[in-house]
């Protein structure tokens, strides 16, 4: 039996098949959001997280700002600040001023709800993703004071 010819692209095919290649390399299908981590007995999302260092998460949290911190410029700009939960854990909030605008005015003892995708840390975790996706592939998150929405 003779074995099958291997078909000739010619230029036109060789070019198709570049440019296939290349589409299909770039092509990122768009990313799901993870269901929130469960509240097993009144525990936070942010505090059953934390418990099970899990990263990746998106979940929904509540509490007062404990510290504010000087804003993170390496990089896109982030505002910063230690959010205290009720239960006293405390977490990181990173929140992206470069694509959602920057909470005027926050000051310790504000209470803020924030919903942004939590990452592990030994010092209680870091929650970013507090604004709005560019590419418009998942939800995004926010923080809102006072009613406002800061997107």
């Amino acid at each position: 039996m003779k074995p099958t010819p291997i078909p000739r692209l010619g230029g036109f095919g060789v070019v198709v098949l570049l440019v296939l290649v290349f589409a299909l390399d770039r092509f990122e299908p768009p990313r799901t959001e993870p269901a929130p981590v469960a509240e097993p007995g009144g525990v936070s999302a942010v505090e059953a997280a934390y418990a099970a260092r899990r990263s990746d998460v998106w979940l929904d949290a509540e509490g007062e700002v404990a510290r504010t911190l000087a804003d993170d410029l390496e990089g896109s700009r982030h505002q910063r600040f230690v959010l205290r939960l009720d239960s006293g854990h405390t977490v990181l909030v990173s929140h992206n001023i470069d694509l959602a605008p920057r909470v005027e005015g926050l000051r310790v003892g504000d209470r803020l709800s924030v919903r942004g995708e939590y990452e592990w840390n030994e010092r209680g975790g870091v929650i970013h993703w507090t604004h709005h996706d560019p590419e418009g592939r998942r939800a995004g998150g926010w923080i809102e004071r006072d009613g406002e929405r800061y997107r």
